[in-house]
């Protein structure tokens, strides 16, 4: 009986785990779609990609309920348990940036008849891109349990809010230069905003996989900070702490 029971447990995580793939591998494909709305001035493919979230949405919340249901009939411990909770958050951060993916197909649509320089096209173009190798990365360091490639992430994200100040810069310019409207000029300055937080959420992708392999999360780093501080400030002498990579 409980080997059945745990051979029901392992196949529920696996179909979540092959849900959860398959929403983010919709999110990343469709990166480079939204971008080519914005810069061809699509009203179609806005429109597609806009209608299209809903069954991401629906998909989402789908999966959020296996992964509930895993945990109240399942009752997972330790690393089983990092496992599922990870699932759901990353479920999160997927839907997330589904909507940010329909966000810039919306501006495109607030923006169209607007033509853009090339210097503002190049920027777009590369800011899609990173975003797109981002998510990409994301998956692969998820599909392979890989806390190395989900730590790599963090850095392949600063050189996407380097292109975002690139940008941001580049509409001061284009404004000043009259080539583009305020109107117009405010909202790239969101465009710019949506993929740096695309870009934000791989990032945390990357930092669930992290946690699932080895029970690391960022904010570990900061409650040791803390605790030396208010240690430190009270006199008291730091005990030596012993950290666990994986169990389970």
């Amino acid at each position: 009986m409980g080997g059945d029971l745990r051979k029901g447990f392992h196949q529920e995580i696996e179909q979540a785990r092959d849900e959860l793939m398959r929403l983010a591998a919709a999110v990343t494909e469709r990166i480079p779609r939204a971008t080519a709305v914005l810069l061809d001035g699509d009203l179609e493919g806005a429109d597609y990609l806009i209608r299209a979230d809903d069954e991401l949405d629906a998909r989402s919340l789908d999966l959020e309920e296996l992964c509930l249901n895993i945990l109240a009939l399942q009752s997972p411990v330790a690393r089983d348990l990092r496992q599922v909770v990870a699932l759901m958050k990353m479920n999160a951060e997927v839907e997330r940036s589904g909507d940010l993916v329909c966000n810039i197909c919306k501006a495109a649509r607030r923006i169209y008849g607007h033509p853009l320089d090339p210097k503002l096209r190049g920027v777009i173009t590369r800011m899609g891109e990173q975003a797109q190798q981002l998510y990409s990365s994301a998956i692969e360091s998820f599909v392979e349990n890989d806390a190395s490639k989900a730590a790599a992430l963090d850095d392949m994200d600063s050189f996407l809010d380097g292109l975002q100040k690139q940008f941001i810069q580049a509409i001061f310019e284009s404004h000043a230069a009259g080539r583009i409207d305020l109107q117009v000029a405010v909202q790239l300055a969101v465009v710019a905003r949506f993929y740096e937080r695309i870009g934000d959420h791989a990032v945390n992708l990357g930092e669930r996989v992290r946690y699932v392999v080895t029970g690391w999360l960022p904010e570990h780093s900061g409650a040791d900070r803390y605790r030396t501080r208010r240690d430190d400030s009270a006199g008291h002498p730091r005990p030596i702490e012993l950290h666990e990579g994986t169990d389970g």
